[in-house]
């Protein structure tokens, strides 16, 4: 009966969906973490009253960043097909979903970036710059240390986002739990399938806020 089950849910298949799953994700979450914290810092230090006040720039990204935070991930997805094809040379498998995932999640959470940073005690840049601190040395002691704990926050709520954005990817052939969920379970009527597939991404998901959760207590200083 065991072995009917497994059979029925095809767990090699499973497997092979969830790594490419967690693959897309962790690739997509390294580079959206980096991307975000340079554009949430450009847009911080640009805006008015920032170390580096500029109109014009921080118009330019904050442009940027509303434009492609506002594209629905599926619109995004088709948008992409083009740049997509260009640097990776197909559609298809988890390497093709990395440019949309990545240029979907980035702005989105360059405003995390942006809001936590403005949430820094202004009394503690004030206190740098009084004694003679440059403007890189508050960015790389004192703001990013600040505002640390809700670095990760954000980014933990932006690696879930993904991994709901990899199940879309999964539709267009991009692999993953979504595409075993789409193809396997959906197309065929295998309601087991995306019912198995499903729990993967709850477990993923789980175990992705259990990881920011911990990382968040641990550099809080309150």
């Amino acid at each position: 009966m065991i072995n009917d089950f497994l059979e029925e849910i095809k767990v090699d298949r499973l497997w092979e969906a969830t790594v490419e799953t967690i693959y897309m994700t962790t690739i997509s979450v390294a580079v959206t973490f980096v991307l975000g914290i340079i554009l949430g810092l450009i847009l911080y230090v640009t805006s008015k009253g920032g170390l580096w006040e500029n109109a014009i720039i921080h118009f330019i990204f904050s442009t940027i960043v509303n434009v492609f935070r506002s594209i629905p991930f599926i619109i995004l997805l088709v948008l992409l097909i083009p740049f997509t094809r260009a640097i990776v040379g197909t559609m298809l498998g988890a390497n093709a979903a990395l440019p949309a995932l990545i240029i979907g999640a980035a702005p989105f959470y360059a405003r995390m970036v942006e809001i936590a940073l403005r949430e820094i005690d202004k009394g503690v840049i004030e206190a740098s710059q009084a004694m003679g601190a440059s403007s890189f040395t508050i960015v790389r002691k004192v703001l990013i240390p600040e505002a640390m704990p809700a670095l990760i926050s954000g980014i933990t709520v932006t690696a879930i986002a993904l991994v709901s954005y990899t199940a879309m990817a999964g539709v267009i052939a991009a692999g993953g739990l979504g595409h075993l969920a789409y193809l396997e379970g959906f197309q065929r009527n295998n309601s087991m399938i995306t019912l198995v597939a499903t729990v993967a991404i709850l477990i993923i998901v789980f175990i992705i806020q259990w990881i920011g959760d911990y990382f968040t207590h641990k550099t809080d200083k309150r």
